[in-house]
C-alpha cells in the first residue's frame, strides 16, 4: 500500500493533520497503536456520570470552534454553567473564593493589601534588557511581586500544566505574556489593550460538547472513516527512494512518501532512533511526569460546599496530596444525574510524580480527604475511579526551545518527515490543533513542490547500441 502521507497517532493532534490534509486532497492513513482515538482526549460514561480521563474544556476562541461547527459539533455544545462564578484557591489551609473577573485579584481579598498594591505597581515595573531566559516563577516574581507568584501563579502552573513555576520555562509556558512586555513594557498594560481590543476574560469562555471531549476526536475519525487504523503498533521507519517504508506490527509495509509523527515525545524518540539522533535525544529528554485522575460522585447533599465555581487549585507552599481539583458537574451540565455532583482531582505531576504511582485506592483516600477537609464532603462517595497516566504532561522547562529546535529540523534533515503534538506549542486542545495544522500546511506544500519537480524531470532518452550476432 502506498500513501501521500503516513500519520502515526490518532489523538487531537494526529487526526487533526490527517483530516486538513484529506481535504487538501491527498490520500492519507492514519496509524494508532491503541484501539481507540483521542489519545489523552478520553471521556467515559458510567451510568448517568461522565468522567473525563484528559482535557475537560476547550476555548471559546481559536481553532476549536471553526473545526467543531464543520464537523458538525454545535447541537452537542454546551456551555459553562451559569453557576460557575468563582476560581478556589487554598490558603491557610481553606478556601479562597476569586471570582472570575479579570480585576478580582486586585480587589478581592485573598492577597494582602501590600500584595494588591504590588500586582498593580506592576503597570511602572521597567521592562527587563536582556532576553535570558526566566522560570515562571522568577519573570511573576520579577513582574507582579512574590505574593501573588507564590500564591496565584504556582497554583496555575500546577493546575494547568501538572508542573512548577520555578522549573518550567516562562517564554516556552506563557509566550504571549513574555511578549506583552517586551511590546507595552507591562503585561497589565498588555491585557488592557487586548481588553480594548474586545477580548474576553478566557475563564467564561469554556466550553465542551454533551458526551464529553472524546467527542471531537471521535467527530474527526469518522469523517477519515476508513483511513483510520487502530490496533497498528508502528515498529519502524526508514528513508528510501521514493520517501519511507513504515514497518508496523501485524500489518506489513506500507509505503509513503512523507511521514507525521504525531505521538507522544518519547515514542516520537523511539521512532525518530534511526532517522534523526540529534531529534531522537531531543525528544527523549522532554520529561512528562506521571499523572493520576481520581473521578468522585456524591449525593449533593454529601457536600457542603457550594460548588460554584471551575474547582481549586492548591499551591505547592500549601503541601496538599491533591493539585487540584474541577468541579465537573458545576462547569458542565449533563456530568451527573440530578440530585448527584460530580468532581474530579488530580495528583502527582511534577510536584509528586510518585503519588501518581499509588493504587486507585490510595489515590481515591486522597481525593475522599480533600474535599472532606475542603469541601465538607460527608460520607463515602457513590462512585469513584481512577485513571493513571504513567506520562502526564510534557513539561517546557528552561531550555525547551532549544530542545524543540532539532525537531523542528527534521524535516530538513530528512524531507517529508514532519512532528506535531503538545510538546511543541502549547498542551490545550486549542493549541494541538493551531500546530497540527500549521504541520498540515508544510506537509501540503513539500508534497505539491515534490510533484512540480517530478513532472519537470525528464530523463535522457535511453540508447542502447545494435550489435550483429
Amino acid at each position: 500500500m502506498t500513501v501521500d502521507v503516513a500519520v502515526i497517532g490518532a489523538g487531537v493532534s494526529g487526526l487533526t493533520a490527517a483530516y486538513d490534509l484529506v481535504r487538501r486532497g491527498h490520500e492519507v492513513v492514519v496509524l494508532e497503536r491503541q484501539v481507540r482515538v483521542g489519545g489523552k482526549a478520553r471521556s467515559e460514561r458510567m451510568g448517568a456520570f461522565l468522567m473525563e480521563h484528559g482535557p475537560s474544556s476547550v476555548a471559546a476562541d481559536g481553532a476549536v470552534p471553526p473545526l467543531a461547527h464543520e464537523l458538525g459539533l454545535d447541537a452537542a455544545r454546551v456551555e459553562l454553567g451559569a453557576g460557575v462564578k468563582h476560581r478556589y484557591i487554598v490558603a491557610d489551609g481553606r478556601l479562597h473564593a476569586i471570582a472570575i473577573h479579570p480585576a478580582a485579584f486586585v480587589t478581592g481579598r485573598f492577597l494582602s493589601t501590600a500584595g494588591r498594591l504590588r500586582v498593580m505597581a506592576e503597570a511602572v515595573i521597567p521592562r527587563r534588557a536582556d532576553d535570558v531566559e526566566e522560570t515562571v516563577a522568577a519573570f511573576c516574581r520579577r513582574r507582579f511581586g512574590a505574593e501573588f507568584a507564590d500564591r496565584v501563579i504556582d497554583s496555575l502552573v500546577c493546575g494547568m500544566f501538572a508542573g512548577s513555576a520555578h522549573r518550567l520555562s516562562m517564554v516556552a509556558t506563557f509566550p504571549r505574556l513574555v511578549e506583552m512586555e517586551r511590546a507595552y513594557g507591562s503585561v497589565l498594560r498588555g491585557l488592557i489593550a487586548g481588553r480594548l481590543h474586545g477580548k474576553r476574560m478566557p475563564g467564561r469562555q469554556l466550553f465542551s460538547w454533551r458526551d464529553g471531549m472524546a467527542s471531537l476526536p471521535h467527530a474527526l475519525a469518522a469523517r477519515l472513516g476508513s483511513r483510520v487504523k487502530t490496533g497498528v503498533a508502528v515498529r519502524r521507519i526508514a528513508a528510501n527512494a521514493h520517501g519511507y517504508a513504515i514497518e508496523a506490527a501485524g500489518a506489513g509495509v506500507l509505503e509513503s512518501r512523507a511521514v507525521v509523527i504525531a505521538t507522544q515525545s518519547h515514542v516520537a524518540a523511539g521512532l525518530l532512533d534511526k532517522l534523526d539522533v540529534a531529534a531522537a535525544t531531543a525528544a527523549a529528554r522532554i520529561e512528562a511526569p506521571p499523572l493520576a485522575v481520581a473521578f468522585l460522585g456524591y449525593a449533593r447533599r454529601q457536600i457542603a460546599h457550594p460548588l460554584d465555581g471551575i474547582g481549586f487549585l492548591a499551591p505547592g507552599g500549601e503541601r496538599r496530596p491533591v493539585n487540584g481539583a474541577m468541579f465537573c458537574s458545576s462547569m458542565f451540565s449533563g456530568r451527573a444525574p440530578d440530585g448527584f455532583v460530580a468532581l474530579a482531582a488530580y495528583v502527582g505531576g511534577d510536584r509528586a510524580p510518585d503519588l501518581a504511582r499509588r493504587p486507585a485506592g490510595e489515590v481515591i483516600d486522597a481525593a475522599r480527604q480533600e474535599f472532606a477537609d475542603l469541601l465538607g464532603a460527608r460520607g463515602a462517595p457513590v462512585l469513584a475511579q481512577v485513571r493513571h497516566w504513567p506520562r502526564g504532561l510534557p513539561q517546557y522547562r528552561i531550555g525547551h526551545r532549544e530542545r524543540l529546535a532539532p525537531l523542528c529540523a527534521a524535516s530538513r534533515h530528512r524531507p517529508g518527515l514532519f512532528l506535531t503534538g503538545n510538546y511543541f506549542a502549547g498542551l490545550s486542545v486549542a493549541a494541538c490543533l493551531a500546530h497540527a495544522s500549521q504541520t498540515a500546511t508544510s506537509v501540503d506544500a513539500f508534497l505539491r513542490q515534490r510533484a512540480r519537480e517530478l513532472s519537470a524531470w525528464t530523463p535522457e532518452p535511453c540508447t542502447v547500441a545494435s550489435r550483429t550476432l
